[in-house]
């Protein structure tokens, strides 16, 4: 789970099944954040929020989390995103001039043939697109973004072989096709049939 809005995953898990969230920084069983009197400074995720653990986790070094991840042994990688491009580009990383404090995971992440996920809001301040027929920013990784996320709809990529326009395959139900269009900064297919994002 990427820091940001991934980290929210571990508290919509549904009940009775078990998936084994991994923190880059070295977790392997996250559970959902804990309440005042569960907090634990020392159980943190990858964006230094207090978390909670479930029956089985393992606590491990970075470099122990990051062999798991360049061995390709994440099945599904959750990140935010800057950028994200109709070829499933992904910029998520810096803003050119601004102040970084280093790439962190992501590009490990993209690039260990793991299934990537971006959860994002689907436009930046000032209505500006986020979702974009090429990424102005520096890209994380080419053609790696499988699905994205947003609160008006859900994507789908094409990253392997001739590139096509993605596709929008679920639409939140407080929207309509036309308004995420204006929305979105790539031309797009719509899914039939259309299914409406649980709320």
């Amino acid at each position: 789970l990427g820091i940001g809005m991934p980290t929210l995953v571990s508290n919509y898990t549904k009940p009775g099944v078990r998936i084994e969230l991994q923190s880059e920084n070295g977790l392997l069983g996250i559970g959902p954040y804990p309440s005042e009197a569960e907090v634990d400074p020392d159980f943190i995720n990858a964006g230094k929020e207090t978390i909670t653990t479930i029956p089985g986790s393992s606590m491990f070094s970075s470099s122990d989390s990051f062999a798991m991840i360049r061995g390709s042994k994440v099945d599904v990688t959750i990140l935010g995103a800057m950028e994200v491009a109709a070829n499933g580009d992904l910029a998520n990383w810096i803003i050119p001039g601004k102040m970084v404090k280093g790439m962190g995971g992501a590009m490990d992440l993209v690039s260990s043939e793991s299934k990537v996920l971006v959860v994002m809001e689907h436009c930046a301040k000032g209505g500006r697109h986020k979702l974009k027929q090429m990424c102005d920013l520096p890209l994380t990784g080419a053609r790696v973004v499988d699905r994205c996320i947003t609160e008006l709809g859900v994507f789908d990529f094409t990253t392997k072989g001739p590139e096509k326009p993605p596709v929008l395959i679920e639409i939140a139900p407080d929207t309509t096709v036309d308004a995420v269009r204006e929305a979105t900064g790539f031309h797009f297919e719509v899914a039939e049939p259309l299914k409406t994002m649980l709320a």
